[in-house]
């Protein structure tokens, strides 16, 4: 059964890539999500589509905790939001549950919200699978290539080595 979820926490360039290296993952749309009230801004984000069967909602969730500042309340947070987007009342509450669960996991506190997905806009194709067209870049060396080093250490079940280079 295909499931979809949306991350937001740093770059989206960042974070397509890590979810596109996933086993089980089967698309990846990279924009700008919002949702309501206070969070009705437009913040990078990315959509990710998976096969539930191969890789489930906790194991997806803890990998973006863990590939960004998912405890830090910088202040890119406006353009960062560091949130779960969730699509149905059933995903919120175990998202809910799964961030409660790997709270542990972590010194300081958690700040990813989980809030209800409302509206997304795509990015630009020219920035479309970034990490795929500029694997070599300096921008991808900087800061893909460590979110990979995190997800083979901790993760390594999980990744298609033949879709990353580290």
């Amino acid at each position: 059964m295909v499931g979809k979820i949306g991350f937001g926490g740093g770059c989206h360039w960042c974070t397509e890539a890590v979810f596109l290296s996933l086993i089980g993952v089967t698309k990846v749309e990279q924009g700008w999500i919002a949702s309501d009230g206070i969070n009705d801004s437009f913040s990078e984000a990315v959509i990710v589509h998976f096969d539930n069967q191969k890789i489930d909602l906790a194991v997806l969730t803890a990998i973006h905790l863990y590939t960004h500042s998912c405890t830090s309340d910088h202040a890119m947070r406006h353009k960062y939001r560091s949130a779960v987007y969730t699509f149905s009342l059933e995903q919120y509450e175990d998202a809910k549950l799964i961030i409660r669960k790997l709270q542990t996991d972590f010194s300081k506190k958690i700040i990813t919200q989980v809030i209800v997905f409302v509206e997304f806009k795509e990015n630009i194709e020219k920035y479309q699978s970034y990490y795929l067209k500029n694997r070599n870049n300096q921008f991808c060396q900087t800061y893909i290539h460590p979110k990979f080093k995190i997800i083979m250490e901790q993760f390594s079940a999980h990744v298609d080595r033949s879709r990353i280079e580290i």
